[in-house]
């Protein structure tokens, strides 16, 4: 057995059930819906979270408590050497941070991973970390492997109301009001720590098209590889799964040869996007085989 514990958050999308077959450790993310907590896939499913989302009910997301963080670092430094915590970016939500504070008291035993991922990405990393461990590396190495390939990554993300940015404050209601009544579908990106516009569609057709071809020109252009060769392309939903399938079957066409996966996005990505979304990434793999 690995003496390297692998630990991250379901913003990961790895849900508890898959825990014991991927030997990976996972902390429910917490909500408040109307101001009562719920955990992520314990006491809130994907379904029910959709449900109330599109009822308006008022959902806002959390982090872990710090007690929680580190009674589960305790916990597994009684079975592991070391631990590895795989936190959302640091970029999207303070608990990366926090954990990193934390981590001081630890004298080195548990390393925080900031390789500013989220969702799908984020995913990969944690199966590449256990890998990782798997061969042998230290926490230290693991931390180090991951976060030097952080800017490897790159998403772009439509959705398909404009209602949830509006609700968040990313976009102001006059803004929104006139995205909505001229139809634009925004194209989002996440290339490091920030999520940002990137462009405007009027259909979702459009929008697949842009997203396409901005994946295409970072695997020529910023990664300096055409083909692909070495990377991962991953689509992702928001309660979409099947305008997914058939985004998959499009980026199938446009890179013949890759395995791509469909993936739901974490929910708390999610709840400031609303349902109906669609994401593709391409992120470079470390390892083999994943």
């Amino acid at each position: 057995m690995s003496n390297v514990a692998i630990l991250t958050d379901t913003n990961s999308g790895i849900m508890p059930d898959e825990t014991e077959a991927l030997g990976i450790y996972v902390i429910p993310m917490p909500f408040y819906i109307n101001d009562k907590s719920y955990l992520e896939f314990i006491d809130l499913k994907q379904d029910e979270f959709y449900r109330l989302l599109k009822d308006d009910t008022n959902i806002t997301t959390s982090m872990p408590s710090a007690g929680d963080v580190m009674d589960q670092w305790d916990e597994l430094l009684k079975e592991y050497d070391e631990v590895v915590y795989i936190p959302m970016s640091s970029g999207l939500s303070s608990s990366c941070q926090t954990a990193i504070m934390l981590a001081d008291d630890y004298d080195g035993k548990v390393q925080v991973v900031d390789n500013q991922r989220i969702s799908v990405t984020m995913r990969l990393s944690v199966l590449e970390a256990k890998k990782l461990a798997d061969e042998g590396k230290s926490a230290k190495e693991i931390k180090e492997y991951l976060e030097n390939s952080k800017m490897e990554s790159t998403i772009y993300i439509t959705v398909d109301t404009l209602k949830y940015l509006k609700k968040g404050g990313r976009l102001t209601p006059a803004v929104a009001a006139i995205g909505t009544l001229l139809h634009i579908k925004p194209v989002l990106q996440i290339q490091g720590e920030k999520l940002d516009t990137f462009s405007k569609a009027r259909t979702m057709k459009q929008a697949k098209t842009i997203m396409l071809d901005a994946i295409e020109k970072d695997l020529k252009e910023r990664f300096q590889q055409p083909d692909g060769k070495g990377y991962v392309i991953s689509i992702a939903h928001t309660d979409n799964e099947e305008a997914a399938l058939e985004f998959k079957a499009e980026a199938q066409e446009r890179f013949p040869g890759h395995e791509i996966k469909v993936n739901p996005l974490a929910l708390s990505i999610s709840c400031h996007i609303g349902p109906g979304s669609l994401a593709i990434t391409a992120t470079k793999s470390l390892v083999d085989n994943i």
